[in-house]
């Protein structure tokens, strides 16, 4: 059988072992992609250190896949060899429980899967997914690009048109990394009147480059202040994973206000005071389905966003994912299979 390479973790805690395996043959609605690039996420973790429940292993991770349709799996209608795709985080869903009826994908209580760790990921020359979870990739991306926005790109863009903000409303982004510089563009492109918050006036150039209208140094400023000395925030998103930094500028919203939070956090501290007097809301995003990253995809190439990144190619993925954990990446890590 033909053979391909992957990178896997054996166990909880282990390391990246790249072994060579069989080439998978594609089951029912299922498509195999010849893999381009794969961007490595902080929720990589998740696989690489054992913190997802009931995780089998040998697992190979990656969810932000972009590659070629390489062959097809019986009952496969909608795909066709040579088109360029992306997978990611939503690997599939049954398509018939009560919750995938009402247009809730994101919680299938029967077959729902997530790329890199129901099934194996894109840390491979070679994958196989469910053809729900395939999303068409424009041209005009190279896979590079487009690779990080099958996660970062679609969680951010997502959140944002869904937090009812209109253009014209004060929207601010809170952490300017590997989410944060995504979301400070799509709101930008979108209309909104942009805030960058970060620690350091050091943040404040790179705010700015990205299209920001006013920057908050959270380190020499109060950002729930200054957020209300702006007439109060219709949207604040939140991507760091401090729940001190996201818990600091609740008050920062404007009547009717959302904190969209997507970055995994420790706990945060609510007032109720600050969400009853202002009918101000905390809500939790999921990143999308196909069609969302499609449309992520297509947004993106219409405005010009593009995700800043660090490329590796595979034979470094252990040196790629500790760059990526390190905190120190500017912005996203992707691996080049070659």
């Amino acid at each position: 059988m033909p053979k391909m390479r992957a990178a896997q973790v054996g166990r909880p805690g282990g390391n990246f072992e790249i072994v060579e395996r069989e080439i998978p043959q594609p089951g029912n609605d299922q498509v195999r992609i010849k893999v381009q690039a794969c961007g490595i996420c902080h929720s990589d973790s998740l696989v690489k250190e054992g913190h997802w429940p009931g995780l089998q292993y040998p697992r190979v991770p990656g969810h932000e896949v972009v590659g070629v349709v390489d062959a097809l799996g019986p009952g496969v209608t909608q795909w066709k060899v040579g088109q360029r795709v992306g997978v990611g985080w939503h690997g599939g869903h049954c398509g018939h429980c009560d919750n995938c009826r009402a247009g809730d994908f994101f919680a299938c209580k029967v077959a729902l899967q997530v790329t890199g760790i129901s099934f194996d990921g894109g840390y491979a020359q070679y994958m196989v997914a469910p053809s729900v979870a395939v999303a068409l990739v424009p041209d005009e991306l190279t896979p590079v690009e487009a690779a990080p926005l099958m996660c970062a790109g679609i969680t951010t863009y997502n959140a944002l048109r869904n937090s009812g903000a209109r253009p014209g409303d004060l929207v601010a982004v809170l952490g300017l990394g590997g989410l944060g510089h995504l979301g400070v563009q799509y709101a930008v492109k979108m209309g909104f009147r942009t805030v960058g918050i970060a620690r350091g006036d050091d943040k404040g150039p790179l705010a700015q480059k990205l299209g920001a209208h006013h920057y908050i140094n959270s380190q020499t400023q109060d950002p729930a202040a200054e957020l209300q000395k702006l007439g109060g925030a219709k949207a604040i998103l939140a991507t760091v994973t401090s729940g001190q930094a996201m818990s600091a500028v609740q008050s920062g919203l404007g009547p009717n206000g959302t904190l969209m939070v997507i970055g995994a956090a420790d706990n945060l501290t609510v007032s109720p005071l600050v969400l009853i007097t202002g009918k101000r809301s905390i809500k939790g995003w999921y990143s999308g389905t196909a069609v969302d990253s499609q449309d992520t995809l297509g947004f993106s190439v219409l405005t010009g966003v593009r995700s800043m990144n660090e490329t590796y190619p595979f034979d470094r993925v252990s040196e790629a994912y500790i760059r990526m954990m390190s905190g120190k990446a500017r912005f996203r890590v992707v691996l080049t299979m070659g």
